[in-house]
């Protein structure tokens, strides 16, 4: 039994990297799940190392009693010559979540950035984002719309990963996305340690839109790390490899009030664990447990 009204989880990246590939290169997808297994954690995110033949990830997720919460889809709709193929994909996506019982979809746009130009759409690139203009955040909100009435067909819900290194990073950029997407269609995915890096307090952005929250990610901050990465004008995949996230407990978020407001809006849906760091000088099972043990003792 839950010790909150949400479901905590873990994502795979704290084994296996999906932005820096040599962390956790030789880690097999069985270590992965048998330590959420003998953690307890009966939710997990779709991972780099996992099968991708649905039914051999369906027998080896059900032998451990775990489910299949989520998977990242990339999109580029801020190029409208590219909207149908993306819907397309995004429908492919979705009907495959929804046969795992999924309820969410981790959504982020890649256009105006360099995750997708450098190592394709999902991959991650190391310049900063360039940011979209006024065509392209338009754009962006239609796609974003028809692929949030594509997820309800399938009984899900698009939920938007404000993210380091993209077009949708900082407080602003949040606020702009919020504002121009169907709050019936569009969710956020809210992520504490990308909530951080990108300049905006946390707590306060889950105040603002707790009402659109259909999917939660907490991490945690180095704030040492991210301090000099700033100062010495690192980019976001030179930031992973420092070791500016880690798990909650680890860095310098106050969880406590977060936890609680979660509570208080009666969130219901998956909170995941994730640490994005070198699994080889911070081991993923260790690290997960302390952080479970923090945050159950608040």
């Amino acid at each position: 039994m839950e010790k909150w009204s949400f479901k905590l989880g873990a994502h795979p990246i704290n084994w296996v990297g999906e932005d820096v590939e040599e962390h956790g290169a030789d880690t097999s997808y069985e270590q992965i799940l048998d330590d959420m297994q003998a953690l307890g954690l009966k939710g997990t995110e779709m991972g780099r190392k996992y099968p991708r033949d649905p039914a051999v990830l369906r027998r080896e997720l059900d032998s451990r009693g775990i489910q299949l919460v989520s998977q990242w889809k990339s999109v580029r709709f801020s190029d409208p010559s590219r909207r149908a193929a993306e819907l397309e994909a995004y429908r492919r996506h979705a009907d495959f979540l929804a046969g795992f019982g999924s309820k969410v979809i981790s959504t982020c746009e890649t256009g105006g950035s360099f995750f997708a130009d450098a190592l394709g759409a999902g991959g991650a690139g190391g310049a900063p984002p360039r940011g979209l203009d006024d065509e392209g955040w338009k754009h962006l909100a239609e796609g974003l719309n028809e692929a949030g009435r594509i997820a309800q067909s399938f009984g899900l819900k698009l939920a938007y990963h404000h993210h380091a290194g993209t077009a949708v990073e900082r407080p602003h950029e949040i606020e702009r996305l919020m504002e121009t997407t169907d709050p019936n269609l569009v969710y956020l995915l809210f992520d504490t340690g990308h909530a951080l890096y990108g300049g905006a307090d946390p707590l306060e952005l889950l105040r603002t839109h707790s009402d659109r929250v259909a999917y939660v990610h907490l991490k945690d901050v180095r704030p040492g790390v991210l301090a000099a990465a700033r100062e010495e004008g690192c980019d976001f995949i030179t930031c992973i490899r420092r070791g500016v996230f880690t798990v909650p407990g680890d860095g310098c978020i106050d969880f406590a009030p977060i936890v609680r407001e979660l509570e208080s809006r009666g969130y219901q849906g998956w909170a995941m664990l994730e640490g994005e760091q070198d699994p080889a000088a911070h081991p993923p099972y260790e690290y997960a447990k302390r952080s479970m043990e923090y945050l159950y003792s608040l």
